[in-house]
């Protein structure tokens, strides 16, 4: 199986904010004072337009759905929480956490991939688990390492164990499951989505070790990472702070690959880390600062990566 993909798919927004449903476990978010609604949707659509184009010109097949005024659907902008798509032609539903953004699940979207060649053969859908108030929210809470059949998740009122447990039995994966934590008002408060701390490249992982407070714990997936060869590249907590766990490796022209990580994840990296990255990987990155101050969320959120085949 392939670890990394150049085709993803993209929801522009029309009616982008704060999700104040999100907001009481999602603490990177903030409310930019002074702005309008519409301003704030109005510079979050610039930024996106912007990062696709720059995806684009290095060879990224994106696929970019619009999103529809109704249902109210604040968090469009981050797919990859309630889809996934698989090399066996398989597209998994996940059950959301928040009420309004269970929404964004929109078929429509399916036939506008299936008009553009891709096969779907199969729709898995977890999101009965909602009406039990268990949760699962896609590559935001499971990190694949497609390669090497394993699945990482950090464990929050998002992501449910034994939900993730199905998953795993279901696809064939391995489960690495752990709890990660950030320092909230001087209290240590469970990370809401495992991609905010981590990421999986081909050759190599971005992980902040200092999230996983059990030691037994960080040691398992450390192990777990180095096992496979992966080279690790240690972030800070504050680094995670501005979004950099929050990155995905896709393939441009020529299977070139691209690290894509949001402006300021790219600034708050040391010249050590980037060189690291760098012997891997380009770094490609976008201002996305509106954006993850709203939707507390960035680069890699904003990616539903697609693996289906083509026809």
């Amino acid at each position: 199986m392939n670890q990394t993909t150049n085709s993803i798919l993209m929801i522009r927004p029309v009616a982008f904010r704060m999700n104040e449903q999100t907001a009481v476990n999602n603490y990177y978010q903030k409310v930019l004072d002074g702005l309008s609604k519409e301003t704030v949707n109005a510079k979050a659509q610039e930024e996106f337009d912007a990062f696709v184009t720059k995806l684009r010109m290095v060879g990224v097949d994106v696929t970019v759905v619009d999103d529809t005024i109704q249902p109210d659907t604040p968090d469009s902008i981050f797919p990859n929480n309630w889809i996934s798509f698989h090399e066996s032609g398989d597209v998994v539903l996940y059950p959301m956490f928040a009420e309004n953004r269970r929404a964004e699940r929109r078929e429509d979207i399916l036939d506008v991939l299936e008009e553009e060649g891709f096969v779907i053969n199969e729709i898995m859908d977890y999101t009965s688990a909602e009406e039990d108030h268990f949760f699962l929210e896609g590559t935001g809470s499971i990190l694949l390492d497609r390669e090497n059949g394993k699945a990482y998740c950090a464990l929050s009122p998002r992501a449910d164990e034994e939900l993730f447990i199905e998953f795993c039995e279901d696809f064939e994966y391995s489960p690495v499951i752990f709890e990660a934590f950030q320092t909230v008002d001087g209290e240590r408060k469970l990370i809401y989505h495992t991609n905010v701390m981590m990421c999986i490249g081909d050759t190599f992982a971005v992980i902040c070790a200092d999230c996983i407070d059990d030691k037994k714990e960080r040691k398992m997936v450390l192990d777990s990472l180095k096992g496979d060869e992966k080279e690790i590249i240690f972030i800070t907590e504050d680094q995670v702070n501005s979004f950099a766990g929050n990155m995905l490796e896709v393939k441009g022209a020529d299977d070139r690959r691209y690290l894509v990580m949001s402006q300021s994840a790219h600034q708050c990296l040391t010249k050590k880390q980037i060189a690291q990255i760098e012997e891997h990987v380009t770094i490609l990155s976008s201002s996305l600062d509106t954006i993850e101050a709203c939707g507390g969320g960035s680069a890699r959120c904003m990616m539903a990566e697609i693996f289906l085949p083509k026809e």
